[in-house]
Formats: structure tokens, C-alpha cells, sequence
């Protein structure tokens, strides 16, 4: 099994990025997947989770206005679209899934089974 993060960067105060999560080893027609992220000095928490089963979102209120989750099946792959940065976005982005259930409020909540490689994202004020 493996998640493999790319997308990170150096963004300005206000732009936009996109990750991306390809998954291996599992196919996502179950699983919650998701976004967690860690910021320096604070606890890692989960950004935006996904059911690949029935495509029910959870979002963090911190983000939610500006953060979107999506899959594309053919792909295997999730997405995070992240709008009007801000330089507390600033953090190791992770995608991480729970194989044996497919709630994203679950996973976002209490982790996954299985973490990616992080992702880095800089936001500049």
C-alpha cells in the first residue's frame, strides 16, 4: 500500500494549489481518504476526508470555505484544491486512508491506517 503527495509548494498570501494523492496497493471504491497537516509546533490535524465509497466530505472548519477534497476513480487518485491561502496554512500536507471503513468524519477524527509521504506548503504574507 502506498500514497504518493505531490503538489506542494511556495505559494503568495491568497493563491492556490493543488494536491495530489495517487494510491497503490488499494483501490478506492471503500476506503476514507484524506488530507491531514501538520503545521510547526502544533499537533497533526485532519484537513479534508473523503468516502470513496459514497463520496460523503468532511472539511475542518478552519478551511472549509476556501478547501475541497475530490476523487477521480479512473485515476485512484484524491485531490485537495486549496483557495485564498494564508500563511497559517503553512504546513507538511499528508494524505493518509483508513482501509477497513469508508467514513471521512471517522477518519479525519480518529486517523488512518495508513500515511503518505507529506507534501510541503509554504504560504508567503
Amino acid at each position: 500500500v502506498q500514497l504518493q503527495a505531490s503538489g506542494g509548494g511556495l505559494v503568495q498570501a491568497g493563491g492556490s494549489l493543488r494536491l495530489s494523492c495517487k494510491a497503490s496497493g488499494f483501490t478506492l471504491n471503500f476506503p476514507a481518504i484524506g488530507w491531514f497537516r501538520q503545521a510547526p509546533g502544533k499537533e497533526r490535524e485532519g484537513v479534508s476526508c473523503l468516502s470513496s465509497w459514497n463520496d460523503i466530505t468532511y472539511t475542518a472548519d478552519s478551511v472549509k470555505d476556501r478547501f475541497a477534497i475530490s476523487r477521480d476513480a479512473s485515476a485512484n487518485s484524491v485531490y485537495l484544491e486549496m483557495n485564498n491561502l494564508r500563511p497559517d496554512d503553512t504546513a507538511i500536507y499528508y494524505c493518509a486512508a483508513h482501509l477497513s471503513h469508508s467514513s471521512s468524519y471517522a477518519l479525519c477524527h480518529d486517523g488512518p491506517t495508513e500515511w503518505g509521504r507529506g507534501t510541503l506548503v509554504t504560504v508567503s504574507s
